[in-house]
């Protein structure tokens, strides 16, 4: 233990490592190859089961593809990393594959998804988390609505409280909301793709014009 460790409060030793444990994705719980499949097995009899397992991975896979587009996925990303990012790019995950918008070449778009769903699949679970999903939207949005509601309840009546506390209520969420987002990124709207297998990639266009890319995937038994 250092120096700096020593000197430091108990409690705030404790509570930046606890942080650091909820946050770090290297502390993320080992997801089994075959847990989806199992799930589907013992489940079969639940209507959309199947469909939503797929689309947590397919959701998984397409921020993966996105980071890989971007050139980041070299470098080991975490939920607090700040590193450059694509904006360019964006996606849309259904159960049947997911729908990548921006300007792509097509041949490089095969390479990243491959990429992707090799790197996502062989312990790289970083990659399934994005901070431009719109998981952190909602996130933020839900904070945000809560905090605020806590604030009318606790302060005083009068406007200049009521005010100050839904000020303070919408700076704590933005706060909050980029770290909750990746947790709900992490552990409920994606999972690891192990059931995967691209089948293709089709070009189409939306309503103004522009090509939109789809990756068709199907289910494999992990």
């Amino acid at each position: 233990m250092t120096q700096a460790a020593v000197d430091q409060p108990l409690w705030g030793f404790l509570g930046s490592n606890l942080l650091d444990l909820v946050f770090a994705p290297s502390h993320q719980p080992d997801p089994r190859l075959t847990q989806d499949a199992d799930l589907l097995r013992q489940f079969n009899f639940v209507p959309g089961l199947k469909e939503l397992l797929m689309l947590r991975q397919v959701h998984a896979l397409e921020h993966a593809t996105v980071w890989v587009l971007s050139g980041q996925a070299e470098s080991q990303l975490t939920p607090r990393a700040i590193a450059p990012d694509n904006e360019l790019l964006g996606g849309m995950s259904t159960d049947r594959g997911f729908y990548l918008y921006g300007q792509v070449d097509s041949v490089a778009l095969r390479r990243a998804v491959q990429v992707a769903l090799r790197r996502l699949t062989t312990g790289e679970w970083h990659l399934a988390v994005h901070p431009r999903c719109g998981t952190n939207l909602s996130v933020g949005m839900l904070l945000t609505a809560g905090l605020a509601v806590g604030a009318a309840i606790v302060l005083p009546r009068g406007p200049i409280e009521q005010f100050m506390g839904l000020g303070a209520a919408a700076a704590i969420a933005a706060h909050l909301t980029p770290d909750f987002g990746s947790l709900a990124q992490q552990y409920v709207t994606t999972a690891i793709p192990f059931n995967l297998a691209i089948d293709g990639i089709s070009i189409s266009q939306d309503a103004s014009g522009r090509s939109v890319h789809f990756v068709q995937v199907s289910w494999k038994e992990g």
